[in-house]
């Protein structure tokens, strides 16, 4: 299972066992000697960490969060692994939290295997060399839709606007996807938002709500959905697409005018940790080629690294919708970054979904 599949129900009742043990033991903290490595489902995977553990076997204890709002809340709450993995819009949020420490990318060899274009997003920046935080995958998300029963669509977004195909869409449950796509059709800033421009988001999430069949963060139902022809169209992932084809439906992933989303996430360290050295040597084994080519094959989402992709090939690279030169395509695309009216966009979103 992957980030984008995880189920928020499993976090939940994952937080809930969390903050018990925390009721009855205290904060939780980093054990000396053992890294603590706090990621998303599927990505605590030990054939992620083959450099690492040759040198440290046995010595990774992983916990898993539901999504990066998630981790915050538990972070917040007191537990205090030594590396987390959220995503680029979320690190804002975190640094001025104070949950998070710089990285010297001078301990890091494989750094300058890192994209141009990832290195230098500005959110990333600390100064002096330094980063909030190491990327290591990406992903887009854009539009999945049926070739067959939508022949000649409008490469825009505003297909997910177009009435005669109400109830055969369904779009993501999350405040950085779909909102974000209402902003870009109704010609705003998704990630700095006037009161004037909210009010432009809202009418098009308001315009949109009753089009749609369901607003969902579960791509395995949206995957049957369109495979069975209930839905003609739905905003999705990379790995959707090439699940698809593998079972022959015939898909297509948009390319729409306004640009495709692109997220990024990667590996911060948390402050005060005590294996600082041991959290250096596995960030640098997840910049590794081993581990980021093995991302892209097993996930169908790209490493942040030239050499991984490089490893993996040109036509498996088509086949799993991932180009063979991110930093092209980066210019082409929407970057998903952090959002100053994040939580007013959340609350908004979550009113009209419920009909308000």
């Amino acid at each position: 299972m992957t980030k984008k599949t995880f189920s928020k129900i499993l976090g939940a009742v994952a937080f809930s066992a969390f903050a018990a043990a925390l009721t009855v033991s205290g904060a939780a903290r980093a054990e000396d000697g053992k890294l603590t490595y706090f990621t998303w489902s599927g990505y605590e995977r030990p054939e992620y960490d083959e450099v690492y553990l040759k040198s440290h076997p046995g010595t990774i204890s992983a916990s898993v969060f539901g999504d990066d709002d998630d981790a915050f809340t538990k972070l917040k709450a007191g537990f205090r692994p030594d590396i987390a993995h959220p995503c680029y819009d979320k690190i804002i949020r975190w640094k001025d939290a104070g949950l998070i420490e710089p990285i010297d990318t001078k301990r890091l060899s494989n750094w300058k295997n890192v994209f141009p274009s990832l290195k230098s997003l500005p959110a990333l920046q600390a100064g002096d060399g330094k980063v909030w935080m190491v990327p290591w995958d990406w992903g887009n998300t854009s539009i999945i839709y049926r070739t067959d029963l939508l022949p000649n669509p409008e490469m825009s977004w505003n297909l997910l606007w177009d009435k005669q195909y109400a109830g055969r869409m369904a779009t993501i449950d999350a405040v950085h996807d779909t909102p974000v796509v209402a902003a870009l059709v109704a010609g705003v800033n998704p990630f700095d938002l006037s009161s004037s421009d909210m009010e432009k988001v809202a009418a098009k999430l308001r315009e949109q709500r009753p089009l749609m069949a369901s607003y969902t963060t579960d791509m395995t139902s949206i995957e049957q959905s369109l495979a069975s022809g209930e839905l003609v169209a739905s905003m999705g992932w990379n790995e959707a697409v090439v699940a698809l084809r593998k079972q022959g439906v015939p898909v297509a992933f948009m390319k729409p005018k306004e640009g495709m989303l692109t997220w990024a996430c990667g590996f911060v360290m948390l402050k005060g940790t005590k294996n600082a050295d041991l959290a250096y040597e596995f960030m640098n084994s997840r910049l590794d080629v081993s581990s980021g080519q093995r991302l892209i094959e097993n996930d169908g989402y790209g490493a942040s690294t030239s050499t991984a992709f490089a490893a993996v090939g040109p036509e498996k690279l088509k086949e799993l919708e991932l180009p063979s030169n991110p930093d092209d395509m980066f210019k082409t695309t929407v970057f998903t970054a952090p959002m100053k009216q994040a939580d007013e966009l959340a609350k908004m979103f979550e009113k009209i979904k419920a009909g308000g």
